[in-house]
């Protein structure tokens, strides 16, 4: 019997430190589980045009950094710094999807490049130029990334990622919401510690486990 297979749909935004943080926690659900879950990143942003952006110096900002940005960044061995800047983070999700479909063997490269950039050097998310630079950099074809953005060729994705969350009823990033074999299996909000995510992710492959026991062991009889 093939193993089961359960996707795991990750809405994020390279803005929310969070989503960031999350990162290694699925590594850990990937190397644990292999091939046995597939795991897809979804846009979703948390301040769309023309919702405002943050005061990148907010008391709001410094408050939530000090009381769970940075603790959390020290308890999974991660650096982040507070960027100097709040920029809007759809062009990036289209870079995202562009990399997705145009340049699979790096996309993943280029997703960690993207928090990384914002979160330790505070890359401007939303400068096109800065984009393109990055990818290049990662030996990716920044010229075809350029024309993808300049056209916008990937936004439709990434609004219909952001209309899919909306209509899962998922508010907050990171959105993990799980499926086996393309039927919904369950919904957590926010950065969630390891053990959580290999339990949930445990619990459904047993669940499946049983019933495809089950399925063979009634064909069996009717035999």
């Amino acid at each position: 019997m093939p193993p089961a297979r359960i996707t795991l749909d990750v809405f994020s935004d390279y803005v929310c430190p969070f989503c960031y943080l999350e990162l290694p926690e699925l590594d850990a659900v990937l190397e644990r589980f292999g091939d046995e879950v597939n795991l897809h990143w979804r846009a979703l942003e948390l301040r769309p045009d023309p919702a405002p952006t943050l005061d990148p110096d907010s008391e709001y900002l410094h408050d939530i950094w000090t009381r769970a940005v940075y603790p959390m960044a020290t308890e999974r061995g991660m650096t982040l710094r507070l960027p100097k800047r709040q920029p809007r983070s759809r062009l990036a999700h289209e870079a995202g999807a562009w990399a997705d479909t145009e340049q699979v063997d790096k996309a993943d490269t280029l997703r960690r490049a993207l928090f990384r950039g914002f979160f330790e050097e505070s890359l401007d998310l939303a400068d096109t130029r800065a984009l393109v630079s990055l990818a290049w950099d990662l030996g990716l074809n920044g010229g075809a990334l350029y024309e993808a953005l300049v056209d916008g060729r990937y936004r439709e994705q990434v609004l219909a990622d952001q209309r899919q969350a909306h209509a899962l009823g998922i508010g907050g990033v990171p959105g993990l919401r799980f499926s086996i074999d393309g039927e919904h299996a369950g919904i957590l909000e926010g950065a969630q510690p390891r053990r959580q995510l290999l339990l949930a992710v445990e619990r459904l492959l047993d669940a499946t486990r049983s019933s495809h026991a089950r399925e063979g062991s009634g064909s069996d009889q009717r035999r």
